[in-house]
């Protein structure tokens, strides 16, 4: 495949995934978070289980790749399950566009954690790290009340937990492949959130056919479709490149909120989008591919 074909995949993965926080913010006032997140992530698992199963069956009779791959499966199901019910909490307090921003600082905390297991960073990065961190202080107090509310602090949270979950994939991808981690990761990440949203949240099938269109958007289209579009696309991108690409789903949450939604944002949370997204931008141009 050309390069410019795979790069459209890439952008239209971006488009899915940045489209998907417009559906979050109308499945938070249909559906508890534990719930919509358990039920879209088992959705997606079945969505990858072809492309993974027949993966699988290949590596079967290899003990060490099942065990990598059961041990990435669980972490990665786990940090994507806690990424995930806050983020869906944090888009119910907040707008969608502003939710897309904030998430999207992990790109710049994943080179500054690696640190921690002895990774080098370029010095310029500082300055992407401190960028961003002004983005999103704009971002986070744009609002009419000029505070950094709940929803803002649990985005964050979010943030936070996505980088350690995109680390535990970066840990496990020399060892497994990525259809098969991924499966894997969504079906833990589905149970464990259904299980919790069993407990501690109503869960009725009249709730669940009120969300049916975020619930099977996110399942289907966020967490099957786009995923395959991204493993096939960056078989044929640069790295840099198809980070930078992959960085846009930002942009597209904003652009979601404001076409499904009818969400605007003020001249300050403009602002800080743009020095956000610059900050994030700028830090993967200095990746060394």
């Amino acid at each position: 495949m050309k390069e410019y074909k795979a790069a459209l995949l890439l952008v239209l993965a971006s488009v899915i995934w940045g489209f998907t926080f417009a559906f979050q913010s109308q499945a938070a006032d249909l559906i508890q978070p534990f719930s919509y997140n358990g039920i879209r992530m088992l959705i997606g698992a079945v969505v990858l289980s072809p492309l993974a199963l027949k993966g699988m069956r290949k590596r079967g009779s290899d003990a060490v790749y099942r065990r990598n791959l059961i041990r990435g499966g669980l972490l990665c199901g786990v940090l994507i399950a806690a990424a995930s019910v806050f983020q869906q909490y944090g888009i119910g307090l907040t707008s969608a566009g502003r939710a897309g921003f904030i998430t999207s600082i992990y790109a710049l905390l994943v080179p500054v954690f690696s640190i921690a297991i002895g990774k080098k960073v370029s010095p310029g990065l500082w300055v992407c790290v401190f960028a961003g961190l002004l983005g999103l202080f704009l971002l986070s107090t744009g609002a009419e009340s000029g505070k950094i509310g709940t929803g803002e602090i649990m985005l964050m949270v979010c943030a936070v937990l996505f980088t350690f979950q995109i680390m535990s994939v970066d840990h496990f991808a020399p060892f497994v492949e990525g259809p098969d981690i991924s499966f894997i990761q969504f079906l833990v990440g589905g149970f464990i959130s259904l299980v919790f949203g069993l407990i501690f949240e109503t869960v009725s099938w009249q709730i669940i056919k009120a969300a049916m269109v975020p619930i099977l958007y996110a399942g289907i289209f966020s967490c099957g479709v786009a995923y395959t579009l991204q493993i096939v696309g960056q078989k044929y991108v640069q790295p840099t490149k198809a980070t930078l690409i992959l960085c846009l789903e930002s942009f597209w949450a904003a652009v979601g909120g404001a076409l499904i939604l009818g969400e605007r944002m003020t001249g300050r949370e403009i602002t800080g989008c743009v020095i956000t997204l610059g900050a994030v931008m700028a830090s993967q141009l200095m990746r060394k591919d």
